[in-house]
C-alpha cells in the first residue's frame, strides 16, 4: 500500500525498507519517480504494475527511476516503465518532472543542465513559473528508424487498410515509435477503438504510439494520444513533438507550435530538419509516500 509522507521530519523513523517515491505530473501525464541511485532497492514488472495501479497502488502513467548518468556531462539518467511494467523509451513529460525532481534534490542546479534517458542525453533548461524546456533530439521519419515494417522509404503519408477501413497517417520516431493521424475533430475522434487496433497492426513491429491531431491554426493544434502501455493519457510529451514534427514537414502548421492536450498545453518549436525538437511545459509535484513492501 502507499502513505503519503506526513513531514519531512517524519522521514527520520521511516521503515527502511520502504520504497520512498515522489508523485509527479507534467499537463496532467503523472508519474511515480524513485530514486535507485543508492542500489538498495530495485524494480521490476511486477512492482511496476503494482505501483501504477489506479485502484490499489499508487496510480500512474509511468514509473520513472533516478539512476547515475550514463555520460560525461549528464547530472543522471533516468528509466521508463509503463504502468503496465513494460519498459519505454522516451517520456517528454516525464523528462520534465526528473528536471524538476532533481533540482528540488540539489542533484542539479542553476537554469540548464543535461539529463540521460533510455535514448539519448537531453539539454533541460528551467524557465519561468515552473517549466521547462527539454531538447528532444531530431525526429527521424525513416520507416527503419520508427520502426515500421512493409516500407523502404519514408512517406509524408501512410495508407493502411483493416477490415475495410483506411487509416491515413505519419509515421516518426522521437526515441519512441509515434503514428500521427490528423482528423477533423479531436473531440469525436475514435482514440479508444483506431489506437490499440493499429498498435496492434504488423506494419509496428514493436507497437506505437498513436496519435490524433486537430489543426485549429498555423500555431496551435489540439491532440489526443493513445500510448503504448498505458492507453489514452492526459498528455504525451514525446507524442506531442511527434504531432508537430509531422505536421512541420508537412507545411500544415509553424515551425513553433502550441499542441494543446487534454491535461495542458505544449510548446513545442523545430528550426529546421536537422535542428533538435523542443518542447516546453510544466512539471508539478503532488505528494510525496512510501511503498510499504
Amino acid at each position: 500500500m502507499a502513505e503519503v509522507a506526513a513531514s519531512p521530519a517524519a522521514s527520520a523513523v521511516r521503515d527502511s525498507r520502504a520504497l520512498r517515491f515522489s508523485k509527479m505530473h507534467g499537463a496532467g501525464n503523472d508519474v511515480v519517480v524513485v530514486d535507485l541511485r543508492d542500489g538498495l532497492v530495485s524494480l521490476d514488472a511486477m512492482l511496476c504494475r503494482a505501483l501504477g495501479d489506479r485502484h490499489t497502488g499508487v496510480g500512474c502513467d509511468q514509473i520513472l527511476t533516478i539512476e547515475p548518468p550514463r555520460s560525461a556531462n549528464a547530472v543522471a539518467s533516468y528509466r521508463i516503465w509503463n504502468s503496465d511494467g513494460s519498459l519505454a523509451r522516451q517520456c517528454g513529460n516525464g523528462a520534465r518532472c526528473v528536471a524538476a525532481w532533481l533540482l528540488r534534490d540539489g542533484t542539479a542546479s542553476g537554469d540548464a543542465f543535461d539529463v540521460d534517458s533510455p535514448v539519448d542525453t537531453h539539454h533541460v533548461t528551467r524557465l519561468a513559473d515552473g517549466r521547462f524546456r527539454i531538447a528532444m533530439g531530431v525526429p527521424r521519419f525513416a520507416p527503419a528508424d520508427v520502426p515500421m515494417s512493409g516500407f523502404e522509404h519514408a512517406q509524408d503519408e501512410y495508407v493502411l487498410s483493416h477490415d475495410d477501413r483506411a487509416f491515413a497517417f505519419g509515421a516518426v520516431s522521437m526515441g519512441n515509435p509515434h503514428a500521427v493521424l490528423e482528423v477533423a475533430d479531436v473531440a469525436s475522434a475514435p482514440v479508444e477503438t483506431a489506437g490499440p487496433l493499429l498498435q496492434s497492426l504488423p506494419v509496428f513491429p514493436d507497437s506505437a504510439n498513436i496519435g490524433f491531431a486537430q489543426v485549429e491554426s498555423r500555431q496551435r493544434v489540439r491532440l489526443r494520444v493513445y500510448e503504448r502501455g498505458a492507453g489514452e493519457t492526459l498528455a504525451c510529451g514525446s507524442g506531442a513533438c511527434a504531432a508537430a514534427a509531422v505536421l512541420m514537414k508537412r507545411g500544415r502548421v509553424d515551425r513553433d507550435v502550441t499542441i494543446a492536450l487534454p491535461g495542458g498545453e505544449l510548446q513545442i518549436a523545430w528550426p529546421d530538419d536537422d535542428a533538435p525538437i523542443t518542447m516546453a511545459g510544466p512539471a508539478a509535484f503532488v505528494f510525496e509516500g512510501e511503498w510499504l513492501a
